[in-house]
């Protein structure tokens, strides 16, 4: 979705993801070409120009589509920008259809139903519903974060809404602050420093809470390597040093 330029990231979650998880968005959408080619093994959306040195998008649609059709009912339906039509893909146990004309704004709504029902084993390496769902929401907050220009919903079970980051305005670093006091409370967002800084054509750019604003833990650092989410020992080994 991020990739695809969206304003917007609904996401959708039923029993933690086991009955449904879908992601709907506003971005520029899928001919019917390009939905069948984004569930063919080994396709990415990471490198348009082929240049290794160049990655800058996220890169889930392409090769994680298929493994996930591969072991749930999966749909895929998509509209792109000035297009009177929308067309629609389902890939079922690992065998895709064909693509089919639809009802859908502009956008791409990928659906994922019965998790697992080819493969049933693996269910029980899944945690509970609410656990799975825990884990939805860290890994929206970390994107919520990294993209403050994007607004994110989440919802669960009977539509409950979970999180819902409106769009920030205004430049990076006013955004990034509103964004962050949304995730992480209006106490750090009253009690944050800016830091930027350059060294050796890299730059540094955060807050951070003031010598009187600690936790005993790390679980409240959260570090983005070009607008990516990042967990690192390294990095946080640093971090702590400095």
């Amino acid at each position: 979705a991020l990739d695809a330029g969206a304003t917007k990231v609904d996401v959708n979650l039923r029993d933690g993801g086991r009955t449904l998880l879908s992601v709907t968005d506003d971005g520029k959408g899928m001919t019917p070409d390009e939905l069948a080619l984004a569930v063919e093994r080994h396709a990415t959306s990471k490198l348009p120009d082929d240049d290794l040195f160049n990655i800058g998008f996220m890169g889930f649609r392409g090769e994680a589509l298929p493994s996930i059709g591969s072991v749930s009912r999966m749909r895929l339906t998509s509209r792109v920008r000035g297009s009177e039509n929308a067309w629609t893909l389902a890939v079922e146990g690992g065998a895709k259809g064909a693509p089919e004309p639809a009802a859908h704004p502009y956008g791409t709504r990928v659906e994922v139903r019965d998790l697992f029902y080819a493969t049933p084993a693996r269910l029980k390496f899944l945690k509970t519903a609410r656990t799975e769902q825990m884990y939805a929401r860290e890994i929206m907050d970390r994107l919520a974060m990294a993209r403050p220009d994007v607004g994110f919903t989440l919802s669960g079970d009977n539509n409950k809404t979970i999180l819902n980051y409106p769009a920030c305005e205004g430049d990076l670093f006013d955004a990034r602050l509103k964004r962050l006091g949304a995730v992480m409370g209006r106490e750090f967002q009253d009690n944050a420093l800016q830091i930027e800084a350059e060294r050796e054509g890299i730059r540094l750019t955060g807050y951070a809470g003031v010598p009187t604003l600690n936790r005993g833990n790390a679980q409240m650092q959260f570090m983005f390597v070009n607008g990516r989410p990042v967990k690192d020992r390294l990095l946080q080994g640093a971090v702590r040093g400095a």
